[in-house]
């Protein structure tokens, strides 16, 4: 069977030319790939317009968050998303967005594609730039005060930023990208 699929997927020619194509769904309109096209790079690109600050954050995250990653972020039935800022070479390391996560634009991309687990989508990107400000505040990363949009986000320093390195050469372990 699955020598059948290939040979029809990759048009062999001794099952004729007649062979219909795979009925794999229907093409996609451009409006619903710029629907599903909501990738964020770590220089910011792809970030909408928006803005958000840890206050308005924080009711956001009591009503959207809370029930599963806990009060403040301490975690509840899902992963905590602060804690204690046990270094990732310790022998039992805290791995949470402060400690652990290299860019401010990753959480955004995270919240933006798969929260809230019961309704993803459903945020709107001053919502989520709100979420992300009040995030990165409960981990001592920005200030109570400070504004989150596709300008300020990506310039945000992670305290993990240099722990990771890239599997692309063009990239050194530690340097600035």
């Amino acid at each position: 069977m699955l020598v059948m699929t290939a040979a029809v997927l990759t048009g062999n020619p001794s099952l004729g030319d007649s062979a219909p194509p795979p009925r794999l769904g229907q093409p996609i309109s451009q409006a619903e790939l710029e629907r599903w096209d909501t990738d964020v790079f770590v220089d910011g690109r792809g970030l909408p317009a928006g803005t958000g600050n840890p206050q308005q954050g924080a009711s956001l995250y009591e009503s959207q968050c809370a029930a599963c990653h806990g009060v403040q972020g301490v975690g509840a039935t899902a992963d905590h998303l602060t804690g204690d800022f046990v270094p990732l070479d310790a022998e039992w390391p805290d791995k949470h967005v402060g400690t652990y996560w290299p860019y401010a634009t990753t959480l955004f991309d995270f919240i933006r594609r798969a929260m809230p687990m019961s309704a993803p989508g459903s945020l709107s990107a001053d919502d989520i730039y709100a979420i992300t400000a009040y995030i990165l505040h409960i981990n001592h990363i920005i200030g109570a005060h400070e504004e989150m949009n596709a300008e300020t986000l990506p310039k945000v320093i992670m305290p993990n930023r240099n722990g990771f390195f890239s599997a692309d050469p063009q990239y050194q372990r530690g340097a600035e990208r």
